[in-house]
């Protein structure tokens, strides 16, 4: 299946060579194909993605000690002063925290650290596989969106005492916005960016057709392969099969869910939904996931989002799409 998605397709590009360049970050490995333009260094380009992806992690990185992130984790209570890079990026995160009454909240870091996903790493092999009620509530006690206090004219952020942000759901998705608007500024109109799983596209390649990519789907999902083309858009997808630990037949994933403090068991399998930013889309398919398949597309729905929710029945995988992917899917044929 094929899907025009975005604007009205843009001109080709000045340059005729694709290049490509690739390296690891945030744990993963990332990926850019871009059209060269007249002139252009591919060693200056590789630089300028390195060091985009390098302040990421100075912001974000809740496993670099040194990162604003964890300063502010580690920081007792009062004010901490944000950097500019840091302060657009958790305003618009809190906003869609707000949107979603907390289905998507990026304070939980004392909760993933709780179950084993965060920088500590997996549960102690010699205690109990499991979190007991108790440890969970002391984790909720220092966690919830509503607790931040932001002041907006000094760019500052409270601390309300031993809560920890957690950013992991989004850094790849603002990394990815982040490297996208940098090869802009470098000239470099047309280009596809991926790092981790999460996409967005710019442009076309020199022939005019559009930068393709395929929807992740998980094992076993139903209908045919689905195949997209970003003309300026994002594509974030999360699943409840990446990042996993099984207990007594029952697998437990990484997306927690903030109201009951464990890991959300809602029956989606996975959740993809595009957006012109990668950060949004990133936030939004958590949030969806935490929602459910009830509440999730209808959320989607009122919010005009194009997703695709995969759901785990007892009758097999089941598909779901928003009316926003499936005006993509006529348009595609």
């Amino acid at each position: 299946m094929l899907i025009p998605v975005g604007r009205t397709a843009p001109p080709r590009p000045a340059g005729d060579r694709i290049w490509s360049l690739t390296g690891q970050s945030m744990g993963t490995d990332w990926t850019v194909r871009l059209v060269a333009p007249p002139g252009a260094d591919q060693a200056v380009l590789q630089q300028a993605v390195e060091a985009e992806l390098a302040m990421i992690v100075a912001l974000f990185s809740h496993w670099e000690p040194a990162s604003q992130l964890s300063r502010f984790n580690a920081a007792p209570t009062g004010t901490w002063e944000m950097s500019p890079e840091f302060w657009g990026p958790i305003t618009a995160i809190l906003d869609i925290a707000d949107d979603t009454d907390g289905a998507f909240d990026p304070t939980l870091g004392a909760l993933v650290d709780l179950w084993g996903f965060g920088p500590p790493g997996p549960r102690p092999a010699d205690g109990p596989p499991l979190p007991d009620p108790a440890g969970i509530a002391a984790a909720l006690a220092v966690s919830g969106w509503q607790k931040l206090r932001l002041n907006r004219p000094a760019r500052a952020m409270a601390q309300p005492g031993g809560m920890r942000l957690d950013l992991s759901a989004v850094a790849k998705g603002h990394a990815v916005d982040r490297v996208a608007e940098r090869l802009t500024r470098e000239g470099v109109n047309a280009h596809l960016v991926e790092i981790g799983g999460e996409l967005r596209g710019s442009g076309v390649k020199p022939d005019g057709q559009p930068w393709w990519v395929d929807i992740l789907q998980p094992p076993g999902a139903p209908g045919p392969r689905t195949v997209v083309a970003l003309f300026d858009l994002s594509v974030a997808t999360t699943g409840d099969y990446v990042r996993t630990f099984a207990h007594e037949g029952r697998t437990y994933a990484h997306t927690l869910d903030g109201r009951t403090g464990r890991p959300a068991d809602t029956g989606l399998v996975s959740v993809t939904v595009f957006h012109a930013s990668a950060m949004m889309a990133d936030a939004y398919a958590t949030a969806l996931t935490v929602m459910g398949p009830v509440a999730g597309p209808a959320f989607a729905a009122a919010f005009h989002l194009a997703a695709q929710f995969i759901e785990r029945t007892p009758d097999g995988m089941v598909e779901h799409l928003t009316p926003a992917f499936t005006a993509m899917m006529a348009e595609g044929g």
